[in-house]
């Protein structure tokens, strides 16, 4: 199982547009029935700082994930609307959980 963590701020301005785009690419997730990607997002206290959480089976089910067009216009247009904070990208290796 590999888990990344990307955390990244967005402009005041772009908070909604980025929530729209991101139910673009959730709901095509949900719709494929892929079970080898789980993908959870948060907004921060500041109502401007996203994490997103994923869960992958495999290297091939992320890949898989990655190459979703809905995902990548919703990365293209966070990046191109000016971000305040750039996305940090952590990999995190698990350790226990139920």
């Amino acid at each position: 199982m590999k888990s990344v963590k990307v955390t990244y701020t967005v402009k005041p301005s772009f908070v909604e547009q980025n929530k729209t785009n991101i139910n673009v690419f959730i709901n095509e997730l949900k719709e494929s029935g892929n079970a080898d990607v789980r993908y959870s997002i948060y907004l921060g206290e500041d109502g401007r700082t996203f994490t997103h959480i994923s869960l992958y089976s495999s290297e091939a089910a992320q890949e898989q994930f990655l190459d979703m067009e809905s995902f990548k216009a919703f990365q293209q247009q966070r990046d191109e609307s000016g971000l305040e904070a750039e996305p940090s990208i952590e990999v995190l290796n698990f350790v226990a959980g139920v």
